[in-house]
């Protein structure tokens, strides 16, 4: 099956390009930005070598029902999604920070959890707590983004002292963070889910806060089952979820962690085509919609490129 795993692109207005993990962003007239959602995947920092067919339809679908869905509580910069791949939307000036907000303790928090650490990002952890045990209330872990390697965990403190956002500008996006976070649980327990925790990117334009990137996503989302989930607690047994973590565990159990001296196993068509159906399944569970394959029989870089050409003359 086809997939989009690169993009080269020479839209009408082009200024810059961005090739991110799995986003290429493109900028025109230093005004909008063009994000083509690839089909490409990444865990522990790096790509995997083969793309996941849907996937990035998957990814900028869901990002945009919930932009439009949450557009009361916060600006957002989503203008049109002229392709099933694609948004267009206001370049804004990015923070280096990504607003991490967590409801369950699991993935990477209990990891360093079970090895004693009981303050993240400079909250206070309980003791005796459990695997996918919820928090008393949601906790928000930022992180700083990097260019290259993993992102660090910091504290809201460290962020306002370092100067990497200003007090008025955090304030901002931890209401909005905390605002978005709820309005995501109502809308995922409508649907028989639960919304364990996400990330937001945020970024400043003509003086204001604006929410930019995706949401909501099983890229930047942890997604479990609530039918069960009591339960499963209680047994001490693994939540059923929806969420790149699935992708994540399998690479660790093939010894894969993107440490020093570890190899990429295979990623077999097999395996592949397995992940893009997980993808349309937290599709279809989350939106409550079926999953209308767009079509790839045909160039898929071809196919973007006109739509976005197209959309982007409607403008002049």
């Amino acid at each position: 099956m086809k997939s989009l795993t690169k993009t080269a692109f020479e839209f009408a207005g082009q200024t810059s390009v961005y090739h991110g993990k799995v986003r290429d962003v493109y900028t025109i007239d230093d005004n909008l930005m063009v994000m083509v959602a690839t089909d490409r995947i990444s865990a522990f920092d790096v790509i995997l070598p083969k793309g996941i067919p849907y996937k990035g339809q998957v990814l900028n679908q869901i990002a945009a029902k919930f932009l439009d869905a949450t557009s009361d509580i916060c600006p957002n910069w989503k203008l049109a999604t002229p392709d099933p791949m694609v948004t267009v939307g206001l370049k804004c000036e990015g923070f280096r920070v990504e607003m991490i907000i967590r409801s369950i303790l699991t993935g990477s928090a209990w990891r360093a959890y079970k090895e004693g650490c009981r303050e993240l990002c400079g909250v206070k952890l309980p003791d005796g707590m459990v695997e996918n045990q919820r928090f008393p209330e949601p906790i928000i872990t930022p992180t700083t983004k990097a260019d290259e390697g993993h992102d660090m965990n910091i504290s809201r403190e460290e962020i306002i002292a370092q100067g990497i956002v200003s007090a008025d500008d955090y304030a901002v996006m931890e209401g909005y963070t905390r605002k978005l976070f709820e309005r995501g649980q109502e809308i995922a327990a409508r649907h028989g889910l639960i919304l364990v925790d996400t990330k937001y990117e945020f970024g400043k334009r003509d003086g204001k806060v604006y929410l930019i990137d995706e949401i909501h996503t099983p890229d930047s989302s942890r997604y479990f089952y609530a039918d069960g989930y009591e339960e499963k607690l209680a047994a001490g047994e693994p939540q059923r979820q929806l969420s790149k973590e699935f992708v994540r565990q399998w690479l660790i159990e093939h010894g894969f962690m993107n440490e020093p001296g570890q190899k990429m196993p295979e990623i077999t068509d097999a395996y592949a085509e397995s992940v893009s159906e997980r993808y349309i399944e937290l599709y279809e569970h989350i939106t409550g919609e079926p999953f209308v394959k767009s079509d790839i029989d045909g160039d898929l870089a071809t196919r973007i490129e006109q739509n976005v050409n197209d959309y982007l003359a409607t403008l002049k």
